[in-house]
């Protein structure tokens, strides 16, 4: 169940945290798994990962926002392999701020990653998916994309597109064999978020505040990520598309 043997796919943002949890359980599910992410090392340390353990990847160093460098890689794959079966469009970027406290460059520079980079890919990819007739895009949301989030503008408005995105594409292209959803995490224990907690005077007091959003009151780990990106990446989510799936601990529920 949930294998992904010999697809070939693609995960962004992919040398820490989710990226980085959903590319070493694709290459254990069987696939080919390019891992993408603008700092060369940690890009290579997931992708050497996956080869210790057995699988096959390859490391690709570029910033999604560059769209020559999305297309050169889907081009250089598309030659190599014929195709690009599974798309993992998780990197992206945070910020903290009210409207007051958020500049327009603060907005330009999450877009660039968080919308544009998902777009650069998207487009990267998506003609050869419809000339095979089928292609699998997973893009990562957030719970900031289904509810608002305090503090959170910037990235909270980034993250309402994506979920938006992620609709138009699904119908768009569901009669060519695409299929598109995206994951909306609630808080999850990345490094990033780990760094952030030990800034705190108290980082158990700061780690339990946070995690009292959701009702579960913790935050999911990364690899409960990664297990429903393999859902949606295998053939059994076949009659799901369009879909904000969320993760989040309950967050949405209510309080």
């Amino acid at each position: 169940m949930f294998r992904l043997d010999d697809k070939i796919t693609l995960v962004t943002g992919a040398g820490s945290g989710i990226g980085e949890s959903i590319a070493k359980l694709f290459g254990q599910s069987g696939a080919f798994v390019g891992v993408i992410d603008r700092d060369q090392s940690s890009a290579e340390a997931t992708s050497n990962s996956i080869r210790e353990s057995g699988g096959k990847s390859e490391a690709f160093h570029f910033d999604v926002s560059n769209a020559e460098a999305c297309n050169d890689l889907a081009e250089s794959l598309q030659e190599r392999f014929g195709r690009i079966d599974i798309l993992v469009n998780n990197a992206g970027i945070g910020h903290v701020g009210t409207l007051l406290d958020t500049e327009a460059e603060d907005l330009d520079r999450m877009y660039d990653v968080n919308v544009k980079g998902i777009f650069n890919m998207t487009k990267a990819v998506l003609m050869d998916m419809v000339g095979c007739g089928k292609g699998n895009i997973i893009n990562l949301a957030s719970i900031g994309g289904i509810v608002a989030v305090r503090d959170r503008l910037a990235y909270c408005t980034t993250k309402f597109a994506v979920v938006g995105f992620t609709k138009c594409i699904a119908l768009d292209h569901a009669s060519e064999g695409i299929r598109c959803n995206c994951i909306c995490p609630g808080r999850v224990e990345t490094p990033f978020v780990k760094a952030r907690l030990a800034e705190y005077p108290d980082p158990d007091k700061a780690y339990q505040d946070m995690a009292s959003t959701q009702a579960l009151g913790r935050m999911a780990k990364p690899e409960e990520i990664a297990s429903a990106a393999l859902y949606l990446a295998s053939d059994e989510s076949s009659f799901v598309t369009g879909t904000p799936f969320l993760i989040d601990g309950g967050w949405s529920a209510g309080k």
